[in-house]
């Protein structure tokens, strides 16, 4: 059965999964509908595995940025292909998972990352993929990348503030490093040759 991507652009088809939740000490389920109910940003961070070696270092980046995240009114879900039960216990026992409070969802069956194209059929895992879904359900923001490379989590905040920023400012677009309160650019004929103009 061929599997529709999501892609940048296009909403995203509800999904939901099974979860542990840190925050709570307990199992749960997520679902896209509910977070786009809530109003809320989605930010789904696929990883290969538990009990790996860069997996724990993203996991604990990303925690460290999670009030923040929070803050711009996302929620954050860390996503593989392992179980609850295993998100539990890795959660639990690796020293560097310990300020993880976001949710940790189970995408066993590999549906939700075929869904958004990161699934590996070689190895049953995901690539490490990171995916921001805005309020009305549409994907905004894709990066994929290898089982080598570890992301910076600093990045992905800058990516939401500049999609929330633009979320309330659709006649605006945000240059290259952009950080709130910096200058952004409405595009028109009157730029056109003359950016660098237009950012001072």
């Amino acid at each position: 059965m061929e599997t529709t991507l999501a892609s940048v652009g296009s909403h995203v088809p509800d999904f939901e999964m099974e979860t542990y939740e840190p925050a709570h000490s307990d199992f749960g389920k997520v679902s896209l509908a509910d977070i786009k109910k809530a109003g809320k940003w989605t930010v789904l961070v696929f990883y290969p595995a538990d009990f790996t070696f860069v997996c724990p270092t993203e996991l604990a980046d990303l925690a460290d940025q999670q009030e923040k995240l929070a803050s711009l009114g996302a929620h954050v879900i860390a996503v593989s292909t392992d179980t609850k039960f295993a998100h539990m216990v890795w959660r639990n026992t690796e020293g560097l998972m310990k300020n993880v409070k976001y949710t940790l969802a189970a995408d066993t069956t590999g549906a939700v990352s075929r869904l958004f194209g990161v699934y590996d059929s070689s190895t049953g895992l995901a690539l490490r993929g990171t995916f921001i879904i805005n309020p009305e359900g549409k994907l905004v923001s894709s990066e994929v990348n290898f089982y080598n490379v570890g992301r910076d989590a600093g990045e992905l905040v800058r990516k939401l503030e500049a999609n929330v920023h633009l979320m309330a400012n659709p006649s605006e677009a945000c240059p290259a490093k952009w950080t709130p309160g910096a200058k952004t650019l409405k595009p028109g004929k009157d730029i056109v040759g003359n950016v660098e103009a237009a950012l001072k």
